[in-house]
């Protein structure tokens, strides 16, 4: 049985190293529907004002998330091994005890399948919403139909050959970040240009021509105006990509130790009632309120956490947990076995 150190640093491996390969997979399915999409069906339609026209011609398809769902069953795979070592090898008699993870239980397996397509739902379910708000104001705005085709599906790198930026992996209030930057930085005006340069995500790189608008009270020039925004926006879907790698691979990490658990006492290694779950948060400044109140706390195999702002957590990352408890956690559970649960 691992030290508590030891299973700390084996947790955070794992999450650095699951979390960076679920963004990149969510970052390969939207270079897959970048490459998919027909442009000039989405120039025509949005010539024609068919918003539902020039979504069909994107093919937001969730099989194009496939590599994101294996990442995730991976992640998932590998929680589940791993939490095995947090479990003593004998019992106080000396009894060997073996403990399996199996991934393809039939409960694993429905975790999987169902977490994945809701997740993989919701992806989609932004995004069209996303592409209709950049829609409607450039058909309101009277832009250029392949000015706002562009925009969603992003533009040829001279550097990559591959189409770049886009909103189509943004989330509609990013959608709204970038339309609002856009808008700033073809403004000339000073209090809005003031407002582009507290953007965290901006490329820094634009900020000297930015201040000489300023000065002059003139527009950012339209094509410096727009690498700038396409700069922006391939950071905040660089950051979408992490929030999500993050977020999905602390569930599954989290929810497969549950399962892990669940497995052992289903296989007679163990009894539900001997099993205690520790809440541990990640311990520095970044940790919400909520979750700084609950480190140390314990709970049963079958109970959650109850959070102090009244939501009940079955681990860290829990999906069925609201949002605000969710997004962003690197909270951990560490198990403990009380052999003596029993004797009376």
């Amino acid at each position: 049985m691992a030290s508590r150190a030891e299973l700390e640093r084996l947790y955070q491996e794992l999450l650095d190293r699951h979390g960076a390969a679920v963004a990149r997979a969510f970052i390969d399915a939207l270079d897959d529907l970048r490459t998919a999409a027909e442009v000039q069906r989405v120039v025509d339609a949005i010539a024609a004002g068919n918003i539902q026209g020039a979504l069909e011609a994107l093919h937001l398809d969730p099989a194009a998330y496939g590599p994101l769902e294996d990442a995730i069953a991976r992640t998932y795979g590998e929680g589940g091994q791993s939490a095995l070592q947090a479990l003593p090898k004998r019992a106080p008699d000396g009894t060997a005890l073996v403990i399996r993870f199996h991934a393809r239980n039939p409960r694993a397996e429905a975790w999987l399948r169902t977490h994945s397509a809701a997740l993989v739902t919701h992806i989609i379910e932004e995004q069209r919403t996303a592409v209709r708000q950049t829609l409607t104001a450039g058909m309101e705005a009277g832009r250029n139909p392949r000015a706002v085709a562009l925009d969603i599906v992003g533009r040829i790198s001279r550097a990559t050959g591959k189409r770049e930026g886009g909103i189509l992996g943004l989330t509609p209030s990013q959608e709204t970040f970038v339309r609002s930057a856009r808008a700033e930085l073809a403004s000339g005006d000073p209090e809005a240009l003031r407002h582009y340069l507290t953007r965290n995500r901006r490329d820094r790189r634009f900020d000297r021509t930015v201040a000489k608008a300023i000065r002059e009270e003139k527009p950012v020039p339209p094509e410096i105006a727009r690498k700038a925004v396409d700069a922006y926006t391939r950071r905040l879907e660089a950051l979408r990509g992490e929030m999500i790698g993050r977020t999905e691979a602390l569930s599954a990490l989290n929810a497969a130790q549950y399962e892990a658990l669940r497995q052992a006492v289903e296989s007679g290694a163990l009894q539900a009632n001997q099993i205690r779950r520790v809440w541990q948060s990640a311990g520095d400044a970044r940790v919400r309120h909520t979750h700084r109140a609950l480190d140390g706390d314990t709970a049963g195999l079958h109970e959650p956490f109850r959070s102090p702002s009244g939501a009940l957590i079955r681990f860290p990352g829990d999906p069925q947990a609201p949002a605000a408890e969710r997004i962003g956690c690197r909270c951990w559970t560490m198990p403990r076995v009380d052999w003596f649960a029993n004797v009376e």
